[in-house]
C-alpha cells in the first residue's frame, strides 16, 4: 500500500499544477491585454449615476465589440486638478504600464480662475511623463462657461489644441461638444453630464481612439 501512496502523490501534484493552472489563466491573459488609461476629474468618474453607466466603461464595451484586445483601467478622480494630476500620474503609469493614456483634465482649474499658462504647463508635463513611460496620449479638453469671460475663456480653450499641436497628439478639443447644450445632458449643477449624455461621450471618444488604433496597427 505504500507503494500505491507513492504512485499517486505525484499524480495528485500534477492535477494539483493543472487546476491552478486553469485558475490563473483569466487573470493572466487579463494582465496581457493592452491596458488604455483614462486619466480624469468628476467628467469621467460617473458623477450623480451608476459607475456601470459611464462612458469609460462604454468605451470597453466598444473596443470588445470591435474584437480589440484592450482593456480600461479607469483611474479619474473628482475634483482633481493639473497640478494634482503631475504628482499622481508617475504612479499610475509605473502601475498600470498604459498603452495610451486618455488625459481629461483642467476643467476643475478653469472653475478655479487658474492661470491658463499653469494650466498648460501642467498639462505638458503629464504629456511627457506618458511619454517618457512609452505611452501614447489621447488629450480631452473641456471649456468652462462664459460668465468667466471671453478673454480667459478663449485662452483656455486654445489650451487643448495648442498643446495637441506642440506635441503632436490626437485631441478632443471639447468633451462635452452635442451635449451641453441639448435637454436633459446635463445634471442641475449644470457641469456634469448626465446618464443619459454617457453613450454619446463615449462615441466622441471612440471615433478619434478608434483612429489612433488603426494607425498603430
Amino acid at each position: 500500500m505504500a507503494g500505491t501512496g507513492c504512485f499517486f502523490l505525484p499524480l495528485r501534484r500534477a492535477l494539483f499544477a493543472a487546476a491552478l493552472a486553469l485558475l490563473l489563466a483569466p487573470a493572466a491573459a487579463a494582465a496581457e491585454r493592452p491596458t488604455i488609461l483614462v486619466f480624469g476629474d468628476s467628467l469621467s468618474t460617473a458623477y450623480g449615476f451608476d459607475r456601470d453607466e459611464a462612458w469609460p466603461v462604454l468605451l470597453e464595451t466598444r473596443l470588445d465589440e470591435a474584437d480589440l484586445p484592450h482593456r480600461v483601467t479607469n483611474v479619474s478622480r473628482s475634483g482633481e486638478t493639473t497640478s494634482g494630476g503631475t504628482r499622481r500620474l508617475p504612479d499610475a503609469l509605473q502601475e498600470h504600464e498604459p498603452e495610451i493614456v486618455l488625459l481629461q483634465l483642467g476643467g476643475n482649474d478653469g472653475l478655479r480662475g487658474q492661470p491658463p499658462e499653469r494650466i498648460r504647463s501642467n498639462l505638458a508635463r503629464m504629456i511627457e511623463q506618458a511619454h517618457e513611460a512609452d505611452s501614447q496620449v489621447l488629450l480631452i479638453g473641456i471649456r468652462i462657461p462664459p460668465s468667466y469671460g471671453r478673454t480667459y475663456t478663449e485662452q483656455f480653450a486654445a489650451i487643448y489644441p495648442e498643446l495637441a499641436e506642440e506635441h503632436d497628439l490626437p485631441v478632443i478639443p471639447f468633451l462635452l461638444d452635442g451635449v451641453w447644450d441639448r435637454d436633459g445632458m446635463i445634471q442641475n449643477d449644470g457641469v456634469h453630464p448626465t446618464a443619459e449624455a454617457q453613450p454619446k461621450i463615449a462615441e466622441r471618444v471612440w471615433e478619434t481612439l478608434r483612429e489612433m488604433l488603426d494607425t498603430a496597427s
